[in-house]
């Protein structure tokens, strides 16, 4: 079992930066990859950002150039450095957790809530 638990969300306006960390624990032993999701109201939780075991980084369109997804393994823990933040980031985000080579994450942390007022 994995355990994830986010921090750092909060309100904000537009323009500012946030920071999110998500720290993991249990069987973290093996190499794994950690994500960042977003779920607006109504809408479906879609991909934010991604770093592979090796340290390799994806982002969404709409985020890219703004986010900035990191970990430090020492800590089991990964960021998600949001800058220049958007109404439309209002959201909850979630960490997501899955061994290296596993095609869906397995594991989720319980959400952070993020709201951008204009």
């Amino acid at each position: 079992q994995v355990q994830l638990v986010e921090s750092g969300g909060g309100l904000v306006q537009a323009g500012d930066s946030l920071r999110l960390s998500c720290a993991a624990s249990g069987r973290t032993f093996s190499s794994y990859d950690m994500g960042w999701f977003r779920q607006a109201p109504g809408k479906e939780r879609q991909f934010v950002a991604a770093v592979t075991w090796s340290g390799v980084t994806s982002y969404a369109d709409s985020v890219k150039d703004r986010f900035t997804v990191s970990r430090v393994n020492a800590k089991n823990t990964v960021y998600l450095q949001m800058n220049s933040l958007k109404p439309e980031d209002t959201a909850v985000y979630y960490c997501a957790f899955r061994y290296a080579g596993s095609a869906s994450y397995g594991y989720w942390g319980q959400g952070t809530q993020v709201t951008v007022s204009s």
